[in-house]
């Protein structure tokens, strides 16, 4: 099983030096069967810079309601819906207090523009609303945990990371999230391998766990951690700060053994 990053920028990046999209992730399994982790608004170009196309990718796990994990479904969803090799279906992987509003307030003015009542989500895709924060594919259960990306008062947007056991090894990728140390600690120590949003930007937006915030974590949490999801231009020297490093683009991780 390999997971490969198709970008590893921010929601904002826009072809820097390295040509980078905005972090979104394509897990491959044993079976050679593709999860395609975020559909942002790049996954068109991301995912043909990769190699891959949306006809081999069957599965989508959506995280939350940004543009850069959500805006590219709506190409998506035509893209199967007119194959010219043939229509198909993905399976939609997506938590029960999402699901409404991916379709409502993000997708149906696109792909339902004359409101056609009998034109829902599940026309373009196969749903698998997640009741219980876990979802199985490939003999994988992927649990879901809440992060604390965007809050206001008691109001906290829904975004879910995910953590999960590939072969020997658990995974844990946080998707966006704040500096959330008490959120986050049990998950840190008990997963082999970190994927952690990282802005490296000169001022923290509050919204994402900067990189001078991470460094203050326990060398033996840095130990296992890749950074991702930063902004354009000089990056920090992660190894020397303790951590594995950061994810390039196209960076591919067999999740039983890195590849550097």
């Amino acid at each position: 099983m390999k997971l490969t990053f198709i970008g590893t920028g921010s929601a904002f990046t826009v072809g820097d030096a390295c040509g980078n999209y905005q972090s979104n992730m394509v897990l491959e399994a044993d079976s050679y069967k593709k999860l395609l982790i975020d559909c942002g608004s790049d996954a068109r170009f991301s995912l043909y810079d990769q190699g891959f196309s949306a006809n081999e990718l069957r599965n989508i796990y959506i995280s939350h309601l940004h543009a850069d994990h959500i805006g590219g479904l709506e190409w998506f969803a035509f893209t199967s819906k007119h194959n010219p090799t043939g229509s198909f279906k993905s399976t939609l992987h997506v938590s029960e207090d999402i699901v409404d509003d991916l379709w409502n307030r993000a997708l149906s003015a696109g792909l339902n523009p004359s409101q056609d009542p009998s034109i829902t989500l599940s026309t373009f895709f196969d749903l698998d609303v997640v009741t219980d924060r876990t979802f199985k594919w490939e003999e994988i259960t992927f649990h879901l945990f809440p992060t604390l990306h965007i809050a206001s008062g008691n109001w906290r947007m829904p975004s879910y990371g995910l953590w999960f056991q590939a072969h020997q090894q658990t995974v844990l990728i946080t998707t966006d999230t704040q500096f959330d140390l008490a959120g986050l600690q049990e998950l840190y120590n008990k997963s082999d391998l970190i994927f952690q949003d990282c802005e490296t930007s000169a001022s923290k937006s509050g919204v994402h766990a900067h990189y001078n915030e991470l460094k203050l974590l326990s060398p033996e949490i840095k130990s296992k951690m890749w950074l991702y999801h930063y902004q354009p231009g000089p990056l920090p020297n992660a190894k020397l700060d303790g951590f594995k490093g950061f994810v390039r683009k196209g960076q591919c991780f067999d999740l039983g053994c890195t590849i550097d």
